[in-house]
């Protein structure tokens, strides 16, 4: 067998390490730093990185309540509800929805970025959303995440 040949190491659930990260959405714009934690949440960021593994860290994400946007996206960016009957379709503009629930603007930015599939269900879920500073996951000791 030749010396040049090499096999490449999959990550599998078992040999996957996660960790937890804390992000501070502090004065952040909304689309740069959900692509950064959709990377995280994804694994991409890890040497053994496999597609078809969920080989992403636990994020959690403190206020979210401060939070920013580019341009005219505070009155233009409208988020829509649809319940599936007639006339259950619901718009609400990006500030209206920052003032009444800033967690659902990281939520659906970053649930937007990953994948639209069983994998992507199973990645969101490692995703904790806060408006204030403070949050319950101290057991777990996060280090915290700069962007």
């Amino acid at each position: 067998m030749s010396k040049l040949h090499f096999t490449t190491k999959h990550a599998n659930a078992a040999t996957v390490k996660r960790e937890w990260y804390i992000v501070d959405g502090t004065n952040q714009t909304v689309g740069r730093i959900a692509a950064q934690i959709a990377a995280v949440l994804r694994g991409k960021n890890k040497t053994y990185y496999t597609p078809h593994v969920d080989c992403g860290d636990y994020i959690i994400i403190v206020n979210a309540d401060k939070v920013t946007f580019t341009g005219n996206k505070l009155e233009d960016k409208n988020y829509i509800n649809f319940s599936g009957y007639p006339g259950g379709k619901k718009e609400e503009t990006a500030g209206n929805l920052l003032k009444r629930r800033p967690e659902m603007i990281m939520e659906k930015a970053v649930k937007g970025m990953l994948p639209k599939n069983k994998l992507g269900r199973k990645m969101i879920k490692k995703l904790f959303v806060y408006a204030g500073d403070q949050h319950p996951h101290s057991a777990q000791q996060p280090k915290e995440l700069k962007f």
